[in-house]
C-alpha cells in the first residue's frame, strides 16, 4: 500500500512520517523535497534556459559560484509568482513522478508499505492516484513559522510568502476523494 503524508511547511511532517516509519517496520518513506532536489539537479541546464531572463529581469543570480543552481534564489523568483512556478514545475514533475515510481516499485518488490513525504502531492495525480489514504499534518501558525525560521533561516516575507501559497492546501487534497487522517504535532 501506498499513503500520502503531507501538511503545510514547519508542520511536521518529517517528525510524523519517522515516527510511523520507526513504528512499522514494513513501512518506509520517500521524501519528495529530496526526490524534488534531485529531480531539480537532473534538469539543471533545462531550468537554467526556462527562467535565466526572468531572473536577470529581476536581479536574481540563479547560479552558485561553482555554476550549481541555486535553489534559494530559484524559490524567491518563482514562489511568489505562479506562473513561474507552474513553468518550473512543468520541467520538474515529471522527473519527480519518475523517481517516486521507481522508489515504490522496488519498495512493493521488497513486500513494503511506502510513505510519500510530500506538501503538494495533489498535484502530481499519477502519484496521487497510489494513494490509499492522506495523513495531513497540522500545527499552529506561530509553531510552524517559528520552526520555519529556525530551519530553513529564510527571511521573513519569504516563509510568510510560501505559508501564502499553501493556505488552501487542505482543500486540494479534500478534492481528491480520498480518505484524509488529521494528525495534530
Amino acid at each position: 500500500m501506498t499513503y500520502c503524508i503531507t501538511g503545510r511547511m514547519a508542520a511536521g511532517k518529517n517528525f510524523i512520517c519517522a515516527k510511523m516509519v520507526r513504528d512499522d517496520e514494513n513501512l518506509v518513506s520517500i521524501d519528495l523535497d529530496e526526490t524534488v532536489h534531485e529531480a531539480i539537479r537532473l534538469c539543471e541546464d533545462r531550468i537554467f534556459s526556462a527562467f535565466s531572463k526572468d531572473a536577470r529581469a529581476r536581479g536574481i543570480e540563479l547560479k552558485n559560484a561553482d555554476g550549481a543552481l541555486n535553489r534559494r534564489e530559484l524559490g524567491r523568483l518563482i514562489f511568489p509568482e505562479p506562473e513561474l512556478l507552474r513553468r518550473q514545475e512543468s520541467i520538474v514533475y515529471p522527473k519527480v513522478v519518475e523517481l517516486v515510481e521507481s522508489f515504490v516499485a522496488e519498495s512493493e518488490a521488497r513486500g513494503k508499505s511506502v510513505l510519500i513525504n510530500a506538501t503538494v502531492l495533489y498535484k502530481t495525480p499519477a502519484l496521487m492516484e497510489k494513494c490509499e489514504k492522506i495523513y495531513f499534518v497540522t500545527a499552529p501558525f506561530l509553531k510552524r513559522l517559528v520552526r520555519a525560521r529556525r530551519r530553513d533561516k529564510m527571511p521573513l516575507m519569504q516563509i510568510l510568502s510560501r505559508f501564502r501559497s499553501q493556505r488552501h492546501l487542505l482543500s486540494e487534497y479534500k478534492k481528491t476523494g480520498k480518505e484524509i487522517v488529521l494528525v495534530k504535532n
